[in-house]
């Protein structure tokens, strides 16, 4: 019998490449953002309680998500992601937790 404490391990950052063809053309590449394989509870629990439509809500709950390749998150109080790429990163991140 396998044991779960064997299946346990550290969260390690995983590339996600958004490449969506609109956004594609509109900024000249793909795009890529790290998140981690692995989160805690308290994390899927807080994205299942946001309301879709609440701006503000939505960018709270992921701007912890959307990370640089060093681990750093991408947007803080002085930086913001254009809304068409943080909804598509939304996306993104969304599917990857779903895995």
């Amino acid at each position: 019998m396998k044991k779960l404490s064997d299946l346990a391990s550290k969260p390690a950052l995983t590339s996600v490449i958004i490449d969506d063809k609109d956004l594609t053309e509109k900024y000249g590449d793909n795009l890529e953002f790290f998140i981690y394989d692995k989160l805690p509870i308290s994390t899927y629990t807080k994205l299942a309680s946001i309301n879709q439509n609440d701006a503000g809500q939505l960018y709270e709950a992921v701007k912890d998500l959307i990370l640089d390749e060093n681990g750093h998150p991408v947007m803080s109080e002085d930086k913001t992601l254009p809304m068409d790429v943080m909804t598509a990163a939304v996306i993104k991140v969304t599917e990857s937790l779903g895995k």
